[in-house]
């Protein structure tokens, strides 16, 4: 009993908990954010918040090295799979630009009860960080950026190349097999340490586009043409929470470019780069240890920062 109450005191207080608190979860819930628009939410455990972003392929699937040991050091661990991701809904007409997708995030955190949150992003999943540090940083009290950088819109080179004359993704819209290998590819191309891709996990990271192939597709398409309407270059400056980036010393093709890594450290006002030895893209796969140790140390500065929201 006492491990307990002193776990449940530390989570109070925004502190981790030794590795005995008793895990509940995960509790799946589908919230609706407007007409045909709904967000997956995973929470694992109870106590200080602890928001995950995937990128667009992995779900809750691509933390699950992260919210079991989260949920037994006294964190709530809460992923949140932004419109078009995983097993979120994939309404054809949606605006899936990167400012309309924070908002979306934030009204889900809302729903949820969440303010003043840890946020982890992966990837593509930053970018949607970013943004709701800067339109609410009454959710955000800290970000740990896992390679992903500050991007100006989700139509990436490689979503805009998908769609180019008709092919790439377009193709694959009746191929569960065919999206599994470009997926396999493409996590083999970006990943340091391979060893941890195998077909099941390609499954898992696939589930919740295979589960609705027609309606992923037509949310890719939205993707590829999706503008933002504001800057976020020009708004970092207004980020008061602190952010660490985590970066694999491996080259690929997905790395945060040296452009936008000197814009982050010019523009925040609270910045530090962690560089993981051997790893790429996927360093919450690669090297889970580094990342909670990570987020261990933005907790602390995080607690440490004056009360500026």
């Amino acid at each position: 009993m006492l491990n307990v109450a002193l776990a449940l005191a530390l989570a109070l207080v925004g502190h981790p908990a030794p590795d005995t608190v008793p895990v509940l979860g995960p509790v799946v819930r589908d919230i609706q954010v407007a007409p045909n628009e709904v967000l997956r939410t995973t929470t694992t455990g109870t106590g200080a918040p602890v928001v995950l972003i995937p990128g667009v392929f992995g779900a809750a699937y691509a933390y699950r090295m992260l919210t079991g040991p989260l949920a037994k050091r006294g964190y709530r661990a809460i992923v949140v799979e932004p419109l078009g991701y995983g097993w979120s809904s994939h309404p054809k007409d949606a605006d899936y630009s990167f400012a309309a997708q924070s908002g979306r995030v934030s009204e889900a955190l809302d729903s949820l009860g969440v303010t003043g949150a840890l946020v982890v992003a992966q990837s593509s999943g930053a970018a949607i960080a970013f943004r709701l540090a800067v339109a609410r940083p009454d959710l955000v009290r800290g970000l740990l950026s896992i390679d992903g950088g500050p991007a100006e819109s989700a139509a990436t080179p490689g979503m805009k190349k998908a769609f180019k004359f008709g092919g790439g993704l377009v193709k694959l819209a009746l191929d569960e097999s065919a999206l599994r290998h470009d997926v396999w590819r493409e996590i083999v191309r970006n990943s340091g340490d391979t060893t941890w891709i195998t077909d099941a996990v390609v499954r898992g990271y696939t589930a919740g586009q295979t589960a609705d192939m027609s309606g992923s597709i037509d949310a890719f398409h939205r993707m590829s043409k999706a503008k933002e309407p504001t800057s976020l270059a020009d708004q970092l400056s207004q980020c008061t929470a602190p952010v660490l980036l985590m970066v694999g010393t491996v080259r690929h093709p997905a790395e945060v470019t040296d452009e936008q890594r000197a814009m982050l450290g010019a523009k925040l006002r609270s910045f530090g780069i962690d560089s993981v030895a051997g790893s790429g893209q996927y360093i919450q796969e690669e090297q889970p240890a580094a990342v909670l140790e990570a987020l261990a140390r933005l907790a602390r500065t995080a607690s440490a920062a004056p009360a500026t929201r």
